[in-house]
């Protein structure tokens, strides 16, 4: 009986040594940057491809092909009601479809800081709130009528590409806002 006594508080002994040691031995976390704050507060919102025809004097000349994804403010995000993807997808027709932001004859005057600047703002708007930090435009192409025409009988049709597409990386399962 007193070898088992004997037993246990050695055991107790040693892992109370190596707890101490190891506690007195951890070191402090690696403060975290500015950045990698601001980027850990935000989520992923996967935009859907869509297609958005090109109206001028009262028919259609072509189409804006576009894939956009968002980054938002995780808590901001969660407070929305609806579904965040079909409300981005809005405001992209509203602002493709109902503007001249995009001069077809002259791709090169196209601002890509601006556009994502206006998609920001716009969505911020109607959503009442900076909820929208940053805009990811993963690809914007221009595809004529007379393209598609042309291409009909066989092979994709060449579509202009407006904007070199983002890299987006998509955020892990559990830190990515669930649509509603």
């Amino acid at each position: 009986m007193l070898k088992l006594l004997l037993t246990g508080v050695w055991v107790c002994a040693i892992t109370l040594g190596a707890v101490y040691f190891s506690v007195q031995m951890a070191m402090p976390p690696a403060p975290v940057s500015e950045e990698e704050a601001r980027k850990a507060s935000l989520a992923l919102v996967k935009g859907e491809q869509i297609t958005v025809p090109v109206i001028s004097e009262g028919a259609v000349n072509g189409y804006f092909l576009t894939l956009i994804s968002l980054n938002v403010d995780k808590t901001k995000v969660n407070l929305i009601e609806g579904p965040r993807t079909e409300l981005m997808t809005d405001e992209l027709i509203t602002l493709l479809a109902g503007s001249n932001m995009i001069n077809i004859a002259n791709v090169s005057t196209f601002d890509a800081d601006e556009f994502k600047k206006r998609i920001r703002d716009g969505l911020n708007k109607k959503l009442g709130d900076d909820v929208v930090q940053e805009v990811l435009i993963e690809k914007l192409d221009y595809l004529s009528k007379a393209d598609i025409r042309a291409q009909q009988g066989g092979g994709e049709p060449q579509s202009v590409k407006i904007v070199e597409g983002e890299k987006v990386e998509a955020a892990p399962a559990a830190e990515a806002a669930p649509s509603h």
